[in-house]
This record gives structure tokens, sequence and C-alpha cells, in this order.
């Protein structure tokens, strides 16, 4: 698969935060972010392993018990069922890899049908 990246097809997942499915495969799926500045990504969970990487922006990432003052260039890897959350202190730009590929993203995308 090859996708050549423009900036249309943005996503809202809840206010402030914005996806766009940008690659997919059999085990995977990756996701770019836009987060405005002052967003919280309440704390959650899920069945998916989520790696990622901030490539612009600030924020403060907690994933269970440890928290993290990311900037650009730094990585994460969160395991299946680990809580975690995210506080903005600046527009960010991240992208996030999910295994196995997250259904709900691709169905949101139009990529997998109901």
């Amino acid at each position: 698969m090859f996708t050549q990246y423009n900036t249309d097809g943005f996503i809202p997942l809840i206010p402030g935060i914005r996806m766009k499915v940008v690659g997919h495969g059999a085990h995977t799926v990756t996701t770019l972010f836009l987060l405005d500045a002052g967003v919280d990504l309440p704390r959650h969970d899920h069945t998916y392993e989520q790696t990622g990487v901030l490539l612009e922006g600030k924020m403060t990432l907690i994933i269970g018990d440890e928290t993290y003052e990311v900037s650009p260039g730094d990585s994460w890897s969160i395991p299946p069922d680990v809580p975690h959350e995210a506080k903005t202190s600046a527009y960010c730009r991240a992208m996030e890899v999910f295994s196995p590929p997250r259904e709900d993203y691709l169905k949101l995308a139009g990529i997998l049908k109901e």
C-alpha cells in the first residue's frame, strides 16, 4: 500500500482532536492526529497496542502511573489495556500505529464498511 499525503479527510474524534488514517495493513493501522492546544484527552484504555511519535508541539502524556513531558521526536509505546491520557500545552501533530488494526478508525475513515 502507498498513500500520498494530503491535508483533506481529517475526522473529528472529540472537540479539539482530529484524526486521519494514513496507512493500514493486515496487522496495523497508522493514524495522524491533530490536537489543539489546551486539549485534555480523557483517561482511557483499549485492547490495542499503541506506538507513537510526537511530530510537532508539546504535551503531557500519562501512561499508567508514569507522567512524561513530550517534545517533538519523543516516542511512546502503550501496551493493550493500560490506562493513558494526554494534555496538550501547544498545537500537536502525532503519528500513531495501532495493532491489531482499529476497525473503529477504519470505519470512520470509510475504509472498512459496516
